[in-house]
């Protein structure tokens, strides 16, 4: 998207701002140049965070319905503690022996669906969609792609090609298909609309002489407007990419490492198991570590032809950080936590829309909810102007969340795993008063 059209961004002129936050973003232009964007009509300066909270630069605390990347809370203490003991030891990769990255690969793959049982380690997300991309295409001799028409898979330049919420200026390869979102809100038939559509992709790329490689989806479809169900609809889509020779790809960046509060991994949800599963954000709580499961038989052509090696990929600090993390995630019960606060959460956002005409719809599974924002329930209208009314809203609340969807209308929030129930019924109060301010 363009600075004018991305969503949630900060566009200057659009709001009066202070001396001190208007000269460090002329700062931060000046310095980082003109391609990186911030958040909301007024950004905000932060400098510290701890739990669900985040605070600016004059102690006022926010908080955080948005970060899925610090998943277990901002500034988890274990996993500071594991990061910095290892950080004080070594820190190498992975061409020299060290258990660690084999221990933590071992624990990793347990929670996965039998038959997924190498892993392979990147620092990001984009790496590992780059990567898995590299694998399907040696395994399968196809170079096609299917995404979802508002996806989001990461930045390097073979994956920006298939990422359309980066925009129209960022082009798709002319082996990228596009396919509608799995749209619950206005489909009746969410799995046989969506299987329709992934077969005429695959229908399309063939007609053009182009071997389809891969479908990719997050399991949450974060970007697209998050759509959680029904459960099971996924599985069409899978048949009909395996039975074009293509490989399904679940990437898990997003809404992996319990998100969906119903099991570790979102494909979970719908009884299929992927061919390959890649994993970033999240796993580090912050520290850059992420990977790519897979099932060996794939790995194994790209395994002979080519040798893969990453500087800091699966490094010792790296693995640290993910082990602690998943000794949180289990030992904390944050899988059960974001189901019961996300289901609760959802109530009382439901509990608003019988007051609140403008939302039309209140989705999404654990602790990754989407709320529709409409002009007119009956026609269901997205409403893209009062959804940015409201995230802008709550942020002079002091509640942060941001938005997605090809309407730039639903209202993404996604909070740390630790949420609790008071901070969901905080986030209700706040959205109903911001809500009532804006007479929707």
């Amino acid at each position: 998207m363009t600075r004018e059209t991305m969503v949630n961004a900060y566009v200057e002129g659009a709001a009066d701002l202070d001396a001190e936050t208007a000269a460090l973003i002329a700062r931060r232009q000046a310095l980082l140049g003109p391609a990186y964007r911030l958040f909301y009509e007024k950004p905000l300066h932060l400098v510290r965070g701890e739990g669900a909270w985040l605070y600016d630069a004059a102690g006022e605390a926010y908080l955080d319905g948005y970060n899925n990347v610090t998943s277990v809370g901002h500034c988890h203490p274990k996993v500071v503690a594991a990061i910095a003991a290892q950080a004080g030891v070594l820190a190498t990769h992975t061409r020299y022996l060290h258990a660690g990255v084999l221990d933590y690969a071992e624990r990793l793959l347990a929670t996965l669906p039998t038959g997924i049982g190498q892993m392979m380690f990147t620092c990001t997300g984009s790496e590992a969609n780059d990567l898995a991309v590299r694998i399907a295409r040696a395994f399968t001799g196809g170079t096609g792609i299917i995404v979802t028409e508002t996806a989001y898979h990461g930045v390097t330049q073979a994956v920006a090609e298939f990422s359309p919420s980066l925009g129209p200026a960022v082009d798709l390869g002319v082996h990228v298909r596009t396919v509608p979102a799995p749209d619950s809100y206005r489909e009746a038939d969410v799995a046989g609309a969506f299987t329709a559509s992934v077969e005429a992709a695959i229908a399309d790329l063939t007609r053009h002489g182009i071997r389809p490689a891969l479908f990719i989806c997050d399991g949450i479809f974060a970007s697209d407007g998050v759509f959680d169900g029904p459960a099971g609809f996924l599985q069409g889509a899978v048949a009909a990419i395996r039975a074009a020779g293509g490989l399904y790809i679940a990437d898990e960046v997003q809404s992996g490492f319990g998100r969906t509060g119903d099991a570790m991994w979102g494909f979970q949800r719908h009884g299929v198991t992927p061919d390959i599963v890649t994993m970033g954000k999240p796993m580090g709580n912050g520290y850059p570590v992420a990977g790519v499961a897979l099932r060996p038989e794939v790995v194994a052509e790209f395994g002979r032809k080519a040798r893969y090696f990453n500087t800091f990929g699966g490094n010792a600090v790296a693995v640290a950080a993910a082990t602690a993390v998943l000794d949180v995630i289990e030992g904390e019960g944050l899988v059960a936590n974001a189901r019961d606060v996300g289901a609760h959460l959802r109530d009382g956002l439901r509990g608003l829309a019988d007051r609140h005409p403008c939302i039309g719809d209140v989705r999404g599974a654990g602790l990754f909810i989407g709320v529709e924002i409409v002009s007119d329930r009956a026609a269901k209208t997205p409403d893209p102007a009062r959804t940015a009314a409201i995230v802008n809203g709550l942020r002079a609340e002091r509640v942060l969340i941001s938005a997605c969807a090809k309407g730039a209308n639903v209202l993404k929030i996604r909070p740390p795993l630790i949420f609790t129930r008071e901070q969901a019924d905080l986030l209700v109060a706040r959205l109903d008063r911001v809500l009532g301010g804006l007479g929707a």
